[in-house]
């Protein structure tokens, strides 16, 4: 049994903004939402800037219920319910075990661990909250998820670095195909933007240091890139098989054609510099999407603005397209490096891509660099239709993952 796949719903909370319009305006418009840190004292940090999310509260949530929350689990049902509601799903309507939730996370509720452990250190450990252990779990998004839609069916939380968006939809896409669920709600989550989780990669000297120019630091393929810029949300989307949203009548956005996925086994956390792994992954994709390269109308790159990935990932693109390429961009260059949430946000890119006609830009391109010779669509909006998309996500560990989607008729 092979289903066909399709998309039915969306949400994302980002530094662009906390709902699909809000997001996809400020894409189209070019604008970086890259700022200083505000919510806490960036002053002895080497990056001092980042791509914030806005707070959110799901609705129906008390004061009592969101302080037992995470701030990673908060964005994560805020995401869900959003793509929920536009899918016009009714849990009573449906068969809650074959109803299911795939959501990861790179890091998780880090945030809830390390402010509870600064009160163990400052306090004393009996002023460390109950809830910091469910809190910093990453599968705690999919089980509450679950808990919030009363979805009972397979319920599962990758953890792939920043893989782990575009793995989960893949992976949840393969239930469906499979004939073991109807509908699933995949993605990620991620709020890593605290002092301690910024100390971690500017002590990996991973991070720009362009803190004088904020909006211009996440700067992808550019040959003045000096690292990622950290940004934190979630993206969330409603999987189901075709058959199960056509007999209930539900609006379909794309199909999900195909997710292919390999591991440089390379380095911790440097991608292998031939690009073999990503360019392989790519095949894979496309090979379960029954496609050829020059079907692909869009590429969203992983693109996070570092020397090494950027340059390893025009490589891939060279080896699988040749000079035959299609439109890139990074939606990093305007809201930043949502780590486990980046595939899932970057994803739900494409598809507004092609329901919109818009190729988003990749902006902040001033300087190009020879070893990043890609078709890039350089810091404005492009108009055109757009009939396929792949993006592609590459993790600390070595891992890859590229996903297609596919204009629905």
């Amino acid at each position: 049994m092979n289903k066909k796949v399709v998309v039915t719903g969306m949400g994302v909370v980002s530094p662009a903004g906390n709902d699909l319009n809000s997001f996809w305006t400020a894409l189209c418009q070019g604008r970086s939402c890259i700022r200083r840190i505000a919510h806490f004292d960036p002053e002895l940090l080497t990056s001092k800037i980042a791509g914030v999310a806005e707070d959110v509260v799901p609705e129906g949530m008390g004061p009592k219920e969101v302080r037992r929350q995470s701030r990673y689990t908060l964005f994560a049902l805020e995401a869900a319910d959003q793509a929920w509601r536009q899918a016009g799903l009714d849990i009573a309507r449906e068969d809650p075990f074959r109803c299911g939730v795939f959501v990861g996370g790179g890091i998780g509720g880090i945030d809830s661990i390390y402010e509870n452990s600064v009160k163990n250190h400052t306090d004393g450990p009996r002023r460390v909250s109950p809830f910091v252990m469910p809190q910093g779990l990453i599968n705690m998004a999919a089980g509450l998820v679950a808990i919030r839609l009363g979805l009972q069916g397979p319920n599962r939380a990758i953890v792939t670095a920043c893989t782990t968006g575009t793995q989960s939809l893949g992976a949840a896409a393969d239930l469906i195909r499979m004939g073991k669920a109807d509908v699933m709600v995949a993605g990620g989550a991620e709020t890593s933007v605290i002092p301690f989780g910024m100390a971690a990669f500017c002590s990996m000297r991973a991070l720009s240091t362009r803190n004088d120019e904020p909006e211009r630091a996440s700067r992808p393929f550019d040959a003045e890139r000096d690292g990622f810029v950290m940004g934190e949300g979630a993206g969330v989307m409603i999987l189901e098989s075709e058959d199960h949203a056509r007999a209930r009548g539900a609006h379909i956005f794309a199909e999900l054609a195909g997710m292919g996925e390999t591991c440089d086994a390379h380095h911790v956390t440097a991608p292998s510099p031939d690009g073999t792994g990503a360019a392989e992954a790519m095949r894979a994709a496309l090979r379960q999407a029954e496609m050829a390269p020059d079907e692909i109308g869009y590429y969203n790159a992983h693109g996070t603005s570092t020397k090494l990935n950027d340059a390893s990932e025009a490589q891939s693109l060279r080896l699988l397209f040749g000079d035959d390429m299609p439109p890139v961009s990074s939606t990093k260059s305007m809201i930043g490096h949502l780590l486990g949430a980046a595939g899932a946000v970057e994803a739900i890119t494409c598809i507004l891509t092609m329901n919109h006609g818009i190729i988003t830009p990749n902006i902040n391109y001033e300087h190009p660099d020879p070893e990043c010779i890609v078709n890039l669509v350089a810091n404005e909006a492009r108009e055109t239709q757009v009939n396929s998309a792949m993006s592609t996500s590459l993790g600390f560990g070595g891992h890859n993952a590229a996903i297609i989607f596919r204009r629905y008729e």
